[in-house]
């Protein structure tokens, strides 16, 4: 798969937050990342509550579960 570099604005907290997490956990963070802009740039007709929701349940498919992304968010 192809990637390109993008540059977004965020909050320093949150910024801090992915700058401390282990290279592979910034990965996977780039990964959900990605799913959610590709579903949102789908999803013309649908509010974004929709949206996130149809993301929410494609990472929960693909094994991604609550507890794993709370532990990829604390991680520092």
């Amino acid at each position: 798969m192809a990637t390109e570099t993008i540059t977004l604005e965020i909050d320093s907290e949150a910024a801090q937050a992915f700058k401390s997490v282990s290279s592979d956990e910034r990965e996977k963070l780039q990964v959900l990342l990605g799913i959610w802009l590709k579903g949102y740039a789908r999803a013309d007709s649908l509010s974004l509550k929709a949206t996130m929701d149809e993301i929410s349940e494609r990472a929960q498919s693909r094994g991604l579960t609550p507890e794993i992304l709370e532990s990829i968010l604390e991680e520092e």
